[in-house]
């Protein structure tokens, strides 16, 4: 069998670079517990009608079809999920006679886009999102919730860079355009959300010839897109350019409440920003819009991104509101690795390689193990009795930092040389050895 050809948009990680993801997960989970959110999963499908309800992503949608299969569509009538809000969404009117009002959950999921593969932007990734969901009604101190929860989470990322939360309300631009006479204000948001990746210019162009509003409007449009504060300063600005409507008035105490609900969260490595330029694409967001961006990074675009969406979900009788922000997890991971070498201390998660002394000796190294593995020290046997050299040299290789010699009674530090007398059922490794650390390359270079 010849080498395989790697499927481009489908990343696949090496040991120690799993690593890196699986602590960004246990990282997230971690803190979204801490805050009081359930986890939940959803299926990986969904019938086509529930998936293509919501935005333009008609061309995004994988179908599943077996390959026999005889439809006049070709498919089964159902996709892959490629966020994990329209699942949810489901997810709750399935289940609101069993779940409790405001609902908060995070989900840590696999999801599928049949996009573009470049830098960030991958066919299957994993999303880490929290939201939390009312019946009829959701306060907006929730939004202010999910918006300190994810900058918790995301400052215990300590290898992650600087990051910068930009913040802005969809109640405050429609109500800026409508003050205005834009007829279609949703056309107009899609077009302004290009603004990341369009000059201004051809932004502007595309106003008058696809959202039929005038030069002088799109000026206007475009006035309120640059108006940017990292305090509540940005009101008095908006209020500058003489637009007035009764939404907008909604949209700017809100998003000023928000910001100065944040203010204690700014540091060296945090910035919560209103940045009006800020619309995300999706139609179903309602009012507060998220779109975080790391600082030397900002080629990445976006990494965490959601909003309040007060429709998304309704029985017919029932509407069940929420606000939601969205980690792309392999968007951030995968890069950064590729980037800056970010990595693990070693590519297993044994801190101990037990030697073998003889394989008639086996049992008594299996035995230290047992002992050491009941007190939570992850280890592993040697894979032969070759001469203790070899078998260092096999704990070398893996980054594995302990190796213990049953016959001795003794542990060694292969890194610093130090050997000491050791009793499996009480010797402890160093809180940082315990498990693999995640470093990037040159860190681990200079600790060499």
């Amino acid at each position: 069998m010849s080498k395989p050809t790697p499927l481009s948009g489908f990343p696949e990680l090496l040991p120690e670079q799993r690593v890196v993801e699986q602590q960004v997960i246990d990282t997230l989970r971690h803190t979204f517990e801490l805050h009081g959110f359930a986890g939940i999963e959803t299926r990986a499908v969904e019938p086509l009608d529930q998936l293509l309800r919501k935005g333009d992503t008609s061309k995004e949608v994988y179908l599943l079809r077996r390959l026999h299969e005889e439809s006049a569509e070709g498919h089964a009538g159902i996709g892959l999920h490629f966020d994990l809000t329209v699942p949810f969404a489901r997810y709750v009117l399935e289940n609101a006679g069993k779940l409790e009002f405001p609902f908060r959950r995070f989900q840590i999921q696999k999801a599928w886009r049949g996009e573009r593969p470049q830098e960030g932007r991958y066919r299957e990734f994993t999303q880490a999102d929290i939201d939390i969901i009312g019946r009829d009604e959701l306060p907006f101190h929730h939004d202010v919730e999910v918006t300190r929860v994810m900058v918790d989470a995301l400052n215990r990322l300590d290898f992650l860079p600087a990051f910068r939360l930009q913040v802005n309300n969809r109640k405050l631009i429609q109500g800026f355009y409508a003050g205005l006479g834009v007829a279609d204000t949703d056309e107009v948001m899609r077009i302004v959300d290009k603004l990341d990746k369009l000059p201004a210019e051809k932004v502007h162009a595309m106003l008058v010839a696809e959202a039929g509003v005038d030069a002088a409007t799109a000026d206007r449009v475009l006035s309120l897109a640059t108006i940017s504060a990292a305090d509540d300063s940005f009101v008095d600005a908006v209020r500058a350019l003489g637009v007035e409507h009764p939404l907008l008035e909604e949209g700017l105490a809100e998003l000023g409440q928000l910001v100065r609900a944040c203010a204690d969260l700014v540091s060296d490595r945090v910035q919560v920003v209103a940045d009006l330029s800020i619309a995300r694409g999706l139609d179903y967001y309602t009012g507060t819009v998220f779109e975080t961006r790391l600082e030397g990074y900002e080629s990445m675009g976006s990494i965490c991104s959601g909003g309040r969406y007060d429709a998304l979900a309704s029985d017919g009788r029932t509407t069940y509101p929420g606000v939601g922000i969205s980690l792309g997890v392999s968007r951030v991971v995968v890069p950064l690795i590729a980037r800056t070498g970010l990595t693990a201390t070693r590519k297993v998660p044994s801190a101990v390689v037990v030697a073998v002394v003889s394989e008639e000796s086996r049992p008594e190294s299996e035995a230290v193990a047992g002992a050491l593995r009941a007190r939570g020290i992850p280890c592993e046997v040697a894979a032969s009795a070759q001469k203790f050299g070899k078998q260092i040299r096999y704990a070398e290789r893996r980054g594995i930092p302990y190796v213990w010699f049953p016959d001795q009674g003794e542990v060694k530090d292969i890194r610093s040389g130090d050997q000491v007398l050791a009793d499996p059922a009480t010797w402890t490794p160093p809180i940082d050895d315990l498990r693999p650390q995640v470093v990037t390359s040159s860190i681990e270079e200079k600790k060499q």
